[in-house]
C-alpha cells in the first residue's frame, strides 16, 4: 500500500489574501513560526505563495498580490507521497501547497511530512508480521481489520514512553495527523501493541478515539504480553510512566555518536 499525500498533509492551513499587506504577513509569522503562506482568492483558489524572504526591504503597506510569487509547484492529495518528496527535493521547495482541480487549497505536504511518515509508521508489513508470528506460536487464525478504539479501553504492553517523543506525537495529534495504532482484541480487550506514545499524546490532548489495525485473537489462548501486563498490573494508558529527563534511545545515539 503506497503512502499518499492526503495521508499526511495538514488540512488546517494558514492563508493570506493578495489585499493583505507584508505588515500583516509579518505579524502572521510573529504569532505562528511559520516562515511562508498560500496566497488564496475568495473562493480559496491558490493564486500564489508569499515567503519570509519575499517581505524584505519591502514597505508594511505593500499588497501580498505585488510580491508573491505567481509561479506554483503544487501537489494533489492522490499523488504517491514519494512523488511528492521527489519534487520538492529537486526544486528545493519545502512545501508544496496541496490543491484539487480546480485549483482550491486543500492542504499543504512539507518535507518534514515526508520524514514523519518514515518514522514509527504502523504499516501493513509490521501488521502482516505480527499476524504471522501469532499464528505460527499459538497455531490459530488471526483476522486484521482497519477500525477506531476508544483510547480508555487500550491496555497499554510497554511500562515507559520518552517525554520528547510524547511532544512530537502530541503536536501531531493537534494537526490531524495520528497514524494508525496496532492492537490485540482478545475476549473484548484491546491490548495496545504498537502507538504508545500516540496513545498517550491522545489522553493528554483530549482525543477519545483513535485509528488502529485490530488484530482479532482466539480468547482460548494466552499471549506473552497477557503475562507481562498482569505482572506489571498495567490496566491503562495512565499507567505509562513518562520518562522526562532523559531523552529518546536514538537521540542519545546520535549525540554520543557526533562529540567523539
Amino acid at each position: 500500500m503506497s503512502l499518499k499525500v492526503k495521508d499526511y498533509m495538514t488540512r488546517d492551513v494558514i492563508t493570506v489574501f493578495p489585499n493583505s499587506t507584508v505588515g500583516d504577513v509579518i505579524r502572521l509569522i510573529e504569532r505562528t513560526g511559520h516562515d511562508g503562506f498560500p496566497v488564496v482568492d475568495s473562493k480559496r483558489r491558490v493564486v500564489g505563495y508569499v515567503s519570509s524572504r519575499d517581505l524584505l526591504r519591502k514597505n508594511s503597506d505593500t499588497r501580498i498580490g505585488e510580491i508573491m510569487s505567481t509561479q506554483l509547484y503544487v501537489a494533489r492529495e492522490y499523488m504517491d507521497l514519494r512523488d511528492a518528496a521527489r519534487v520538492m527535493f529537486r526544486t528545493g521547495h519545502s512545501k508544496l501547497p496541496v490543491v484539487d482541480g480546480d485549483g482550491k487549497l486543500l492542504g499543504i505536504i512539507t518535507n518534514a511530512d515526508v520524514i514523519r511518515s518514515q518514522i514509527e509508521r504502523a504499516d501493513p508489513k509490521k501488521v502482516e508480521k505480527l499476524k504471522k508470528t501469532i499464528e505460527k506460536v499459538h497455531r490459530v487464525n488471526v483476522f486484521v481489520s482497519r477500525g477506531i478504539v476508544n483510547v480508555e479501553r487500550l491496555i497499554p504492553t510497554q511500562t515507559k514512553i520518552f517525554a520528547d517523543e510524547l511532544k512530537g506525537r502530541m503536536y501531531e495529534l493537534k494537526k490531524g495527523l495520528a497514524e494508525p495504532i496496532i492492537v490485540i482484541r482478545k475476549g473484548g480487550r484491546l491490548f495496545l501493541v504498537d502507538g504508545h506514545h500516540r496513545a498517550v499524546a491522545a489522553k493528554r490532548v483530549g482525543v477519545k478515539k483513535l485509528e488502529a489495525y485490530i488484530l482479532d485473537v482466539p480468547d482460548k489462548i494466552e499471549l506473552g504480553i497477557e503475562r507481562l501486563v498482569k505482572k506489571k498490573g498495567i490496566k491503562s494508558v495512565d499507567d505509562v510512566e513518562v520518562i522526562e529527563d532523559v531523552p529518546h534511545p536514538l537521540v542519545e545515539i546520535t549525540f554520543r555518536n557526533t562529540s567523539r
